[in-house]
């Protein structure tokens, strides 16, 4: 790292948005959702799609995403994925209408693990409109060592009380980087991604695993609405390759979700809920 970690902690950035229709249209089809009207509440994650910053061709790296140094911490030489995180949900993001994120440096931590040294790096953003706070939100952020993905887990899957089987498509996951502007190249550059990366085909976006387990809770449980979401990946998984997201009511108001395949647990989370009204 060009300065030390905890130079970091505390940068901040913000961005606004129009939260246009029409993009919340593109994911609509490209989750075979139905579509949003202007004024209407945005669909839980969908918010992923917006608060992007553009930025040209000289400002990314190797692999695609935006380079660091500027807002994230540099790493030189470590591939950089998106880990997990936790969302609360306020009240709903409706589109059509200005919000803004604003976001900050919570936290840079160094470790040491079996794959060498790994950088954490947990940003919080706070999503407004209209002054009021919509969601907040925290993304952890890992920087590794180049190193061969774990393809199973040797640990059991829950008794499902819903299951969805999704076919992750080359197309699906062009589309999912297109709609949020996600340039890392692990998603639809194959020789990139088996060969610099080392995974063994097209990489599915965990943000997508994580959209597709919250619309598969929303489906099955119609009469709830989110409070909270906490959610990790645990492996990867990839193009044309079958896997279920699902998940079971565990308690009072909470739920648990995973995505699985052949290989076992490929990521989880834990959801709080409300009973409509």
């Amino acid at each position: 790292m060009a300065k030390p970690a905890e130079d970091w902690i505390g940068k901040q950035e913000s961005c606004t948005d129009a939260l246009d229709s029409a993009l919340a249209n593109r994911i609509a089809a490209m989750l075979a959702r139905p579509f949003a009207h202007h004024g209407e509440p945005l669909a839980p994650l969908w918010h992923w799609a917006f608060f992007q910053i553009p930025v040209p061709p000289s400002g990314t790296g190797p692999d695609g995403h935006i380079a660091p140094g500027d807002f994230l911490p540099e790493s030189d030489g470590n591939t950089r994925m998106w880990a997990g995180g936790r969302v609360e949900f306020h009240k709903p993001l409706v589109t059509g209408r200005d919000a803004e994120r604003q976001s900050r440096i919570k936290s840079v931590t160094e470790k040491t693990g079996r794959a060498g040294k790994l950088l954490f790096v947990t940003v919080e953003h706070l999503y407004r409109q209209g002054g009021e706070l919509c969601l907040s939100e925290e993304q952890d952020i890992v920087y590794k060592t180049p190193s061969a993905p774990k393809l199973s887990l040797d640990k059991p899957v829950e008794e499902a009380q819903w299951s969805v089987s999704i076919t992750p498509s080359p197309l699906l996951l062009f589309r999912y980087s297109a709609v949020t502007f996600n340039g890392h190249r692990i998603h639809y550059d194959h020789p990139y991604a088996t060969e610099v990366e080392g995974y063994p085909d097209l990489v599915v976006q965990g943000p997508l695993i994580a959209t597709l387990m919250v619309q598969a809770f929303m489906e099955a449980n119609p009469d709830r609405t989110l409070v909270r979401l906490s959610y990790r990946g645990l492996r990867p998984l990839t193009v044309n390759k079958l896997f279920r997201v699902e998940g079971r009511i565990s308690g009072e108001g909470k739920a648990l979700l995973w995505a699985a395949n052949a290989g076992g647990p490929a990521h989880e989370a834990e959801i709080e809920f409300e009973e409509n009204r």
